[in-house]
């Protein structure tokens, strides 16, 4: 392990020199990529400087108890080897998960969308129950929310809401939530009272940038139209609304939540870029799903992952067989414990497949 550790602080050594090389501060694109693995390199480093220092005291308060004859310091130095012994094991195991290859896409932005599924009216409210739960899970995290696009539902939710989540780390959390999500419950307009199961899927996208999709202006084609829906006097009067397709791939991309042109243009480019690179992202999402049942965040988007039951006031997720009896919690935008738990069971297969290479 230490030479593993020492290979990659001199690894990181040597980004940080590249960095200060005026050929790459001139090349913007390099130097976010070296600035990114420098920053994401860190807490490794920190932490074989921290296991080295305590390898080096193991190493002496041993030449202690070899030399040392005074029976008080030799009882002092076999308290404190056993106290480092014990940090070491616990810096050592912090470090296996460390070394673990990680989602390079983890501490991207992410693009949500979420969409009722089958259960009419019921589905696009679970959906809007879902966007919410988002919302605060975001206050909490202090990360920033912005709606892309939106269709609101006939009796409240949406059918479909698309919108953007920044902030530290957030995809790497977010990827977690991918796939279909069911709801069971009396539905508000059930007369009987019967309970009723419907669904929403919700997919998270790591952000492309400028720098990971190079789109070409002549393989888009830009259409206007008036906006629909709520937004006062400019409503089908003015050609805000936005449409892009791009012709190579036949990818059409609509944004029409502002009254500017502009700003829609602006947003519906975000949405095309993160949309071609979802093209790419999921080739590698494949690669990696037949190997690990907890990284949902595959191209399989039929994938039940999770029901919220609300008559048992519980929540199941189906990829770890986890169940919350916190329902109300978790719908108030609760979800770092699943979450966690998601993590933590995907870490330790990562783990294992490590150590069996």
């Amino acid at each position: 392990m230490i030479d593993k550790l020492e290979g990659i602080y001199k690894r990181w050594l040597n980004i940080g020199e590249q960095m200060n090389e005026p050929s790459v501060m001139s090349d913007m694109k390099r130097f976010i990529k070296l600035n990114k693995d420098y920053k994401n390199l860190q807490p490794i480093v920190d932490a074989y400087k921290e296991y080295a220092n305590v390898l080096a005291n193991i190493d002496s308060t041993k030449e202690v108890l070899k030399t040392e004859k005074d029976d008080e310091f030799r009882e002092m130095a076999k308290k404190e080897l056993h106290e480092l012994t014990e940090k070491r094991d616990v810096i050592e195991e912090d470090i296996r998960f460390m070394l673990i290859p990680q989602d390079p896409q983890d501490d991207k932005n992410a693009m949500i969308e979420i969409r009722a599924g089958a259960g009419g009216d019921e589905a696009s409210i679970f959906a809007g129950d879902l966007y919410r739960m988002y919302v605060k899970f975001c206050e909490i995290k202090k990360w920033k929310i912005e709606e892309v696009s939106l269709t609101e539902g006939t009796a409240g939710g949406f059918k479909e809401i698309i919108f953007e989540i920044s902030g530290d780390n957030v995809y790497g959390q977010m990827k977690y939530e991918s796939g279909v999500h069911r709801v069971q419950r009396v539905p508000k307009t059930e007369t009987q009272g019967r309970v009723h199961t419907s669904a929403a899927s919700v997919v998270v996208l790591p952000e492309a940038d400028e720098f990971d999709i190079e789109l070409k202006q002549e393989d888009i084609r830009k259409d206007t139209y008036c906006s629909s829906g709520p937004g006062g006097q400019s409503v089908n009067t003015t050609y805000s609304a936005v449409r892009l397709t791009h012709i190579p791939t036949n990818t059409v991309v609509t944004c029409q939540d502002q009254k500017s042109q502009l700003k829609n243009y602006e947003k519906a480019m975000k949405v095309l870029r993160t949309r071609l690179y979802e093209i790419e992202y999921k080739k590698y999402l494949d690669e990696i799903s037949s190997q690990r049942k907890t990284m949902v965040s595959t191209g399989d988007r039929s994938a039940k992952i999770r029901t919220y039951n609300w008559p048992q006031g519980r929540v199941t997720d189906h990829r770890i067989t986890l169940t919350l009896y916190n329902l109300q919690e978790i719908i108030n935008g609760n979800v770092q414990e699943l979450i966690d738990q998601l993590q933590l069971a995907e870490n330790a297969e990562r783990l294992k497949q490590e150590l069996d290479k």
